[in-house]
């Protein structure tokens, strides 16, 4: 078994424990009706743009996700929270040191012997989510989980719904199909670009994502017999008709989005066996990008 199978079979148990520890941490989390911005990079990123959507659908309060490399420095926030499960990415600990002084940080990582611990003004360590393999899964969920708790909106449902993304068995054949596409809406599109960005990481698959209602303006040009579409929540209405018509595969989403997410992390780790390709060791990849 590869690390990253593994990691992403420990899933529920991470969440379940995130969910439980969520009051712990309602110091360093956003408070109602700050203004926040959520930064990461790559991985860390998609789950900011979820967790951004999550907290103002919660009405907590306006909630803008960047990568930490694009940061608008001229937008005044009450708090910039930081995800980066190795705590050393360049891009976080650049931006971090920008703000010190003039705008409240948290960073949420996996290790607490990393420069972001004292880069950030607060932390919180998700040590029992820490990963092995280059490829995330597990922490980057957890920390969304733990933000999907801090503002009310997990449940254990989601947690049932992972455990049935683990053993309910992929569509027969799914592996063969040359193109996928991810899609969501509001919170679910972040989720959509990772699973995305983990088929492409993983198994060198061409894949794309998109907001469900986009798709229709120009990306389903390229929908056809041996592609894939698999939504991520409740698709918009004629959608999956219109992807059927031509010909291509539909895959309906019909677990919490967040367990949608764990059953694509395993199609592209059985794409990569297929592909005779180790998803723990990436191409041209490494576990955190230092410049």
């Amino acid at each position: 078994m590869t690390y990253v199978e593994d990691e992403l079979a420990g899933q529920p148990e991470c969440w379940t424990r995130a969910a439980a520890e969520a009051d712990r941490y309602k110091g360093e989390l956003p408070s109602p009706g700050e203004r926040v911005a959520v930064v990461g990079c790559g991985t860390s990123l998609f789950m900011a743009q979820a967790a951004a959507a999550l907290r103002e659908d919660a009405g907590h309060g306006e909630t803008d996700a960047f990568a930490a490399s694009a940061f608008p420095h001229g937008r005044a926030y009450d708090r910039v929270v930081a995800l980066t499960r190795s705590g050393t990415t360049t891009e976080v600990l650049d931006l971090l040191s920008r703000l010190r002084g003039r705008t409240r940080t948290t960073a949420i990582t996996a290790d607490p012997h990393t420069p972001v611990v004292r880069a950030a003004d607060q932390v919180v360590v998700l040590a029992y989510a820490d990963e092995r393999s280059v490829v995330q899964t597990r922490f980057a969920t957890t920390a969304l989980t733990l933000f999907r708790a801090h503002v009310g909106l997990h449940t254990d449902a989601v947690v049932t719904d992972a455990r049935t993304a683990l053993t309910e068995p992929l569509p027969e054949g799914l592996v063969d199909c040359g193109q996928f596409t991810f899609l969501g809406h509001g919170w679910s599109t972040g989720l959509a670009n990772e699973a995305a960005l983990k088929m492409r990481e993983a198994a060198l698959a061409w894949t794309e994502a998109y907001p469900a209602m986009e798709y229709r303006h120009g990306p389903l040009s390229i929908s056809t017999a041996g592609t894939a579409t698999w939504m991520f929540g409740e698709a918009p209405d004629g959608l999956a008709a219109q992807v059927r018509a031509t010909g291509a595969w539909w895959i309906p989403g019909t677990l919490d989005p967040l367990a949608e997410l764990v059953r694509a992390q395993r199609l592209a780790v059985a794409l990569a066996a297929a592909r005779g390709l180790d998803p723990d060791r990436p191409r041209h990849l490494t576990r955190s990008v230092i410049l």
